[in-house]
C-alpha cells in the first residue's frame, strides 16, 4: 500500500471502478500511437468490467493527445462494444455549448445509452495557449454555471434560444457530470444536482472538504435523486511491491522533469537535485493519493479511500513507467477487484 496518505478502514459493498485514460504519447513517436492504445486500453478494460473509461481535453501538451475528447470518444466507440464512454472532462468555457450538445448528441446517437459528458471549467493549458491559439476570454470560466445550464437544455430539447434545436444532441440527455478539484464544482454540482467527480489524482489537498460539501448541500434533480460522487486515484500496480515503487519512483521523477524541467534534457544527477528541490517536492505530492504494490495492496488502498470520502465511484489513472507495464497494471487491477 502507498504511505502516501493515512486512510482508514474499509466499510459497505464494492463500489464502480473506472478508468481515466490521458492518451500519453511516450518519447519519439506520434500521437497515431497513443490512440491505438487507448483501443488496446478500452478493449482491455471492457472485457476486465470496469464501468467507463474518460478522456480528458488538454492543449499544448507534448505527452498527452487527448485534445479532442469527442473524436477519440468515437474512435474508440468503434472498437468496443459495451463499456462506458465519455469525457473527463471538456473544458467547457473553450467552446459553445451549443457546439458541445452537438458533438455529444452525435455520439449518443453513434452509441446509444454508453456517452457520459464530464465538464470542467479551467482551460486545459497555458495562459498562451488560451489567449493566442484558442482565441478564448480568459473571463469565460464566470459563466460556466450558466453554460452547464445552456448545455443541459439542449440535450434535453428544450432549447435556450428560440427556434435552436441541436441536432444531433435535442433529446439525447446525455448525462452531465461537473468535474473539479476545488469548492466550487462541489458547490454547483450540489446545487444542479448532478454527479460530481473530484480530481484528487493530480489536486489531493481539497477532496475530503470537497466531499463533505457537495453531499451535504446536494439538491435532488430530474437527473439525479441522490448525490453521486466519483473520486479520482492513481495506480502503480505490480508482481511485487518493490517492483510497484520503483515503478511508481520512475513515475513521480518523470512528472518532475516535465512540469519542473519542462522536459528538457538533463542528467540523473541533475534531476537528483530537481527532485529533490521545493517544487520537485510539491509536484510529487499532486500524486499523494497513490495505490502503489500488489493486487492485495491496491485493492485495500482503494477500499480504504473510497471508505474516506464515500465515494460511490473511482475512476483510476494507471500510473506506470512504459505502456506495457501499465497494461499490465490494468490486468492486476482488474482481476483484484473482481
Amino acid at each position: 500500500m502507498s504511505d502516501h496518505a493515512a486512510l482508514p478502514k474499509p466499510q459497505g459493498s464494492p463500489l464502480t471502478l473506472s478508468i481515466l485514460d490521458l492518451a500519453f504519447v511516450y518519447e519519439g513517436e506520434a500521437p497515431a500511437q497513443s490512440f491505438k492504445r487507448s483501443v488496446q486500453l478500452a478493449q482491455n478494460a471492457e472485457a476486465l468490467g470496469f464501468s467507463r473509461v474518460w478522456y480528458a481535453e488538454h492543449h499544448n501538451m507534448p505527452r498527452i493527445s487527448s485534445s479532442a475528447p469527442a473524436v477519440l470518444i468515437s474512435h474508440v466507440g468503434a472498437h468496443t462494444s459495451t463499456i462506458r464512454l465519455g469525457s473527463g472532462g471538456v473544458m467547457l468555457p473553450n467552446h459553445a455549448p451549443y457546439t458541445i450538445a452537438e458533438q455529444f448528441g452525435t455520439l449518443a446517437e453513434l452509441y446509444p445509452g454508453r456517452i457520459d459528458l464530464g465538464l470542467g471549467r479551467a482551460p486545459g493549458t497555458d495562459q498562451t495557449t488560451l489567449g493566442r491559439a484558442l482565441r478564448r476570454d480568459p473571463r469565460a470560466a464566470d459563466s460556466f454555471p450558466q453554460d452547464v445550464v445552456e448545455l443541459q437544455q439542449f440535450l434535453a430539447g428544450n432549447s435556450p434560444i428560440p427556434g435552436v434545436q441541436a441536432v444531433p444532441g435535442a433529446g439525447t440527455n446525455v448525462p452531465l457530470y461537473i468535474l473539479g478539484s476545488s469548492l466550487f464544482g462541489a458547490t454547483l454540482a450540489a446545487k444542479l444536482g448532478l454527479p460530481y467527480a473530484f480530481a484528487s489524482h493530480f489536486a489531493p489537498t481539497h477532496l475530503e472538504h470537497a466531499a463533505k460539501v457537495y453531499r451535504e448541500e446536494f439538491t435532488p434533480s430530474e437527473a439525479l435523486s441522490e448525490p453521486y460522487f466519483i473520486a479520482a486515484v492513481n495506480v502503480t500496480a505490480a508482481d511485487t511491491m518493490e517492483q510497484a515503487q520503483e515503478d511508481f519512483t520512475q513515475v513521480a521523477r518523470a512528472s518532475v522533469k516535465a512540469m519542473a524541467g519542462r522536459g528538457r534534457e538533463m542528467t540523473e544527477e541533475q534531476l537528483d537535485h530537481l527532485v529533490d528541490s521545493y517544487a520537485g517536492q510539491q509536484i510529487i505530492s499532486m500524486l499523494n493519493y497513490t495505490a502503489i504494490g500488489t493486487a492485495p495492496d491496491v485493492a485495500e488502498y482503494l477500499e480504504r479511500f473510497a471508505a474516506m470520502v464515500n465515494a460511490d465511484e473511482l475512476i483510476v489513472s494507471l500510473r506506470s513507467p512504459n505502456w506495457d507495464k501499465a497494461l499490465h497494471g490494468l490486468d492486476i487491477l482488474g482481476n483484484a477487484w473482481k
